[in-house]
């Protein structure tokens, strides 16, 4: 399977990396003249280097063709003939007003499945809009629901909506993917970030429509467990702690150790534990606070505990699970070094192997030109001369 990916930004980047780590062969086009926004970084100042350009893009092919020229565009075109999928997630309007809209893609390759990406979709009043991560989330229902209970919105500063949204544009293609194989006819593949989003606050929508509920910031706190929240621990690290049962209560309770706490008719049961939560709450915090996140972790888990430390990046790359089960896999650069790189959440009993980190820039045109459209050396040097490619 071959991908063309024209996007920029974490989540057409994103949709492209999962058909990268499944074994397909995924060219990313741009120029340094309108690069992936993820390849600038203030701290090294090297495009190769970039951390958000590097999380996203490994076992990726760098070509450079400039898609605001004709000829580039004609480049594009000639490529896509050879190709199974067109990712793009450019400003609303973009690819038609290149000449790289739907019409005339399919022409060119009637079984090829193109995958747009906006906030809003692709059709409707606002789908020219454009906006990033935060804006999906509180267009799409979610920032309204991330806060503390009695507080404002804090809303979401991370890259959930922009994977969210590329995994679901990645599992849309393969499915359009499979219809192409299936039939010879391509698809065209509408993604839309706000409704992606909605779909994960859809039971919310539910209990309003069903009981007239209305959700809002609730912090840390859940319908059907209680406890359920983060403790700080003696340390400074955090811990979270989930008990879904009675059961897991008295185990829990037992553990605290705390005289009569396991049938205080207060926390015996859910609706009580869920009556009484700021007091819950209260007991569970205190006596986390006298233990070592690690330690207790284990022996929460050992007393069938649903329980774990709130890990960041450092607590990560020392997992040795992690490593153990290869979830950091060894990627070469294209200058010939190598790096551990953050590899894929699924493993699959014969996938294909994940081998190449993120590609410099152009790393890979004069294989696009040469073996793939078979373009002679003098016909390639013609291009870079004329500014075509570099």
């Amino acid at each position: 399977m071959r991908v063309v990916e024209l996007s920029k930004i974490w989540a057409g980047p994103e949709t492209g990396k999962h058909f990268a780590f499944m074994g397909a062969e995924v060219i990313k086009v741009e120029t340094k003249g309108s690069l992936d926004f993820t390849r600038f970084d203030t701290l090294t100042g090297d495009i190769n280097k970039a951390r958000g350009f590097m999380s996203v893009n490994p076992q990726k092919l760098s070509a450079q063709i400039d898609i605001k020229q004709r000829a580039g565009v004609e480049l594009v075109l000639d490529l896509l003939r050879h190709c199974d999928i067109l990712v793009d997630n450019l400003r609303p309007g973009a690819m038609e007003r290149l000449g790289l809209g739907w019409d005339v893609v399919r022409a060119v390759n009637p079984r090829i499945v193109q995958i747009t990406m906006g906030m809003y979709g692709n059709d409707g009043p606002l789908a020219s809009q454009t906006g990033y991560a935060p804006c999906f989330c509180a267009i799409g229902g979610l920032s309204s629901l991330v806060g503390s209970a009695g507080k404002p919105p804090t809303g979401m500063n991370m890259r959930y909506a922009d994977s969210t949204y590329g995994t679901a544009a990645a599992f849309a293609g393969l499915v359009a993917l499979l219809h192409a194989r299936r039939t010879g006819v391509g698809q065209f593949v509408d993604v839309s970030a706000v409704e992606c989003m909605t779909t994960m606050v859809a039971d919310t929508m539910m209990d309003f429509t069903l009981n007239g509920i209305e959700h809002g910031c609730d912090g840390t706190r859940h319908a059907e467990m209680a406890p359920h929240s983060t403790y700080r621990c003696k340390d400074g690290d955090w811990i979270s702690i989930a008990v879904s049962s009675d059961a897991a209560w008295e185990a829990l309770a037992d553990v605290i150790g705390q005289s009569g706490l396991s049938t205080d008719a207060r926390f015996n049961t859910l609706t009580g534990r869920k009556a009484n939560e700021v007091e819950l709450d209260r007991i569970v915090s205190g006596w986390v606070a006298t233990r070592a996140a690690t330690d207790l972790v284990s022996e929460l888990q050992a007393r069938g505990i649903a329980a774990g430390k709130s890990c960041n990046s450092m607590d990560l790359i020392a997992d040795p699970l992690l490593w153990e089960r290869g979830f950091f896999p060894e990627a070469a650069q294209s200058d010939g070094a190598s790096r551990p790189i953050v590899g894929p959440g699924a493993k699959i009993s014969r996938a294909a192997e994940i081998c190449d980190d993120a590609p410099w820039l152009g790393a890979d045109t004069g294989y696009v030109l040469g073996d793939i459209l078979g373009l002679s050396a003098d016909a390639q040097a013609k291009l870079k001369a004329d500014g075509i490619t570099c």
